[in-house]
């Protein structure tokens, strides 16, 4: 009973949470974003200033360590939550974290012909921060560019690999 009294309250909280967009540029918008990462887009604003953002798509990463230079392409999910403070009119900056997780791969090409190739397959997860602005017109529609640094790790059965992961990323979405 304790147990489904405290599970209501928490479903009450995060109800009111995403029904309080007083000064929220708008509720929810759905888009794409072109640049790094080529992405389904959805975000939420939850309050006046915080927001959490979505991105499905992908990414080609060139990544770069002691022993290895790779071009790797991902397909991955991309969450966010982020701060959104307002400059001028329509303006906005914001600032957050998130995380990455997915799917990799890349194919390294082993001699003279096409069917020499070689393709290696991994698991992807990662962490970033990002920051940026947000610009919401009069129309039902708002662009975002951001710059998302961060963290990405890639693993397999005998394979792990620790890169800087990062993209950056011009976002429209329509508004609602």
């Amino acid at each position: 009973m304790k147990n489904k009294v405290s599970v209501l309250v928490i479903i009450a909280m995060l109800a009111g949470i995403f029904t309080a967009n007083a000064q929220a540029p708008y509720k929810v918008g759905i888009g794409v974003t072109a640049g790094n990462m080529q992405a389904l887009s959805l975000k939420a604003f939850a309050g006046s200033h915080f927001a959490f953002q979505v991105d499905l798509g992908t990414k080609v990463t060139r990544a770069a360590t002691k022993n290895t230079d790779l071009t790797i392409w991902d397909l991955e999910l991309n969450p966010n939550i982020m701060f959104e403070g307002l400059f001028g009119k329509g303006l906005y900056g914001l600032v957050g974290i998130g995380g990455s997780i997915g799917y990799s791969w890349n194919t390294f090409n082993t001699g003279w012909f096409v069917f020499n190739n070689t393709r290696s397959d991994f698991g992807k997860c990662g962490a970033n921060g990002i920051v940026g602005l947000e610009y919401k017109i009069n129309a039902p529609l708002a662009f975002q560019l951001d710059f998302r640094p961060g963290y990405g790790c890639l693993f397999a059965e005998h394979f792990d690999m620790h890169y800087f992961d990062w993209s950056v990323n011009l976002g429209i979405r329509y508004t609602l």
